[in-house]
């Protein structure tokens, strides 16, 4: 079971809780140690001494804040902590906010906050279903590791949660940072409209499980390649910049692609540009015998042939006369495809491995040329 890593008490009013902060997230980064060059010998970093160069033990290391060149404040770390006498240990509220007020460039880390101790958790759960019947959050300060934050305290279904803020002064601001900002807003045309239908084919439920760090499962393929002495696979290229005047054709393949990959069917427009073009191709029976009528001092009598279009069943009529088998995507088609996408048509068809294979092995599993992979060492 995980340790708190802070304790103390929430206040509000005059109510207070005995609470422990827990850590919510972890890192899954893939790490080094550094070593010398042709050979094994690990690189150690040490603490020296800047003018003697002799190294230097923890406890002798002080705190310094330059004044001037050379000239520095010591700060003991007892002093730091005497300034804040009583509050490092409580997390005061002081006011509650809607949380969706917040702008997402204020959160930073993310804590669960848990009761500590049985006879507290009446108190603990009145404040998470007052939190959760009013929408709000509450704002508070809190010191840990000699370092003062902002948080805000939200509910969620079954704990109360935690979570850091940036400081205003700490938020820069955008027109004053970034070289380059569109000067004008983008009006209602053709590009919007399409841009909008594409953000909404897709568009799902929020499901964090189907996203995977691939670049970390990249180097772990490459720890595992060059242990093993395998060839090691290319890097993608980076997609080409899109041209303003290939747009609408980019959003239109886009369509198309995203569309083929959720399962939603043709994009609107390209189902309509193509119903145009069988209204266009095709007669009804009654057009076709009117314009017989018409041309008969012209034209041999005789019975009015159908369009090609009308004697030959679509694909989609051959696969529903069972004369036709489902279509399975190419290689290239799946070349196509992002690792998301590709992993989600892996799970569609229960490819065994699939949550270790890179994107170059998907494709091959999803083309049934690879038939799930080895587990191997890491």
């Amino acid at each position: 079971m995980a340790r708190a890593i802070w304790t103390g008490v929430i206040g509000f009013g005059l109510v207070s809780v005995p609470v422990g902060l827990f850590t919510a997230t972890e890192d899954h980064t893939v790490h080094f140690h550094q070593l010398q060059r042709d050979t094994a010998d690990r690189i150690r970093n040490r603490r020296v001494n800047e003018r003697t160069g002799e190294e230097v033990s923890p406890k002798d290391i002080v705190k310094g804040y330059e004044l001037g060149e050379g000239e520095y404040v010591v700060v003991e770390p007892d002093e730091l902590d005497a300034i804040a006498p009583g509050r490092s240990r409580t997390i005061d509220i002081t006011d509650f906010v809607d949380l969706a007020a917040i702008e997402p460039v204020y959160f930073g880390r993310t804590y669960y906050v848990a009761p500590r101790g049985q006879e507290y958790q009446k108190v603990y759960e009145l404040l998470r279903a007052a939190l959760a019947d009013t929408g709000k959050a509450g704002v508070a300060t809190v010191v840990m590791r000699a370092k003062q934050y902002l948080t805000v305290l939200r509910a969620e279904e079954e704990l109360l949660v935690l979570q850091t803020l940036h400081w205003a002064d700490e938020v820069r601001d955008p027109g004053g940072e970034l070289p380059d900002l569109p000067e004008q807003r983008a009006g209602r045309g053709k590009e919007l409209d399409m841009a909008v239908r594409l953000i909404d084919t897709m568009s799902g439920p929020w499901e964090p499980d189907r996203y995977h760090d691939t670049y970390q499962e990249k180097v772990r393929d490459l720890v595992r390649d060059k242990a093993a002495g395998r060839e090691i696979a290319a890097a993608e290229e980076a997609p080409r910049a899109t041209d303003v005047v290939d747009l609408m054709a980019v959003l239109e393949g886009s369509l198309d692609q995203a569309a083929h990959a959720t399962g939603r069917g043709p994009a609107k427009k390209t189902a309509g540009k193509a119903e145009a073009r069988t209204k266009a191709k095709t007669k009804t029976k009654g057009e076709a015998k009117g314009e017989a009528g018409a041309g008969a001092d012209a034209r041999p009598s005789g019975p009015a042939r159908e369009p090609s279009s009308a004697r030959e069943p679509s694909s989609a009529r051959r696969r529903a006369r069972g004369r036709e088998k489902p279509r399975t995507e190419g290689k290239a088609e799946l070349r196509r495809m992002n690792k998301t996408e590709l992993y989600q048509r892996a799970t569609e068809r229960e490819v065994a491995g699939r949550s270790r294979m890179s994107r170059e092995e998907l494709i091959e599993a999803l083309t049934g040329k690879g038939g799930g992979r080895k587990k191997s060492a890491a």
